[in-house]
């Protein structure tokens, strides 16, 4: 396994993996997340996969075959009113497939997110994780993550 930058030629098997996370919210969300949905068109995901500010970093097999992704955005902050400067790295979406996890393939990403990150001047990274995927949660505190905030609803 590998870890390279995600190209157009990955766009099938990405949205394979997208379909995945989108029933895993699906099912423990069915009030926000529709069933088969998908998060991107092909035309919104090859802009992601050019544009540097959203990068997204696959892992792949010897056969060049996608077995997850990280997508990731940078975000900065500077000169806020009460903020800290900070720039870091969004991890908007972070998916191995299926039957490969447990394996490794999702801390490879991982790891090489971060020094992604560091290498492009980083202070932190972030993300977003639903409480309906205790799966993903789990993971992300094994791998450092500590809450930074929490967001709240109150259904009407």
């Amino acid at each position: 396994m590998r870890i390279r930058k995600a190209q157009v030629k990955d766009i099938p098997r990405i949205n394979e993996l997208l379909y995945q996370v989108c029933m895993i919210h699906h099912q423990g969300r069915p009030d926000i997340f529709k069933a088969g949905a998908r998060k991107y068109t092909d035309s919104q995901l090859a802009d992601i996969l050019n544009d540097e500010k959203t990068p997204v970093l696959a892992a792949v097999d010897d056969d060049d075959t996608l077995l997850g992704y990280a997508f990731c955005i940078f975000r900065e902050v500077k000169g806020d009113n009460i903020l800290m400067d900070e720039k870091s790295l969004y991890i908007d979406d972070l998916c191995v497939d299926g039957c490969r996890r447990g394996q490794g393939v999702g801390k490879a990403l991982f790891q090489a997110v971060r020094e992604f990150a560091r290498e492009h001047g980083c202070d932190t990274l972030t993300l977003n994780v639903w409480s309906c995927n205790p799966t993903a949660r789990a993971f992300y505190e094994r791998n450092g993550f500590i809450p930074r905030k929490t967001v709240m609803e109150q259904k009407l």
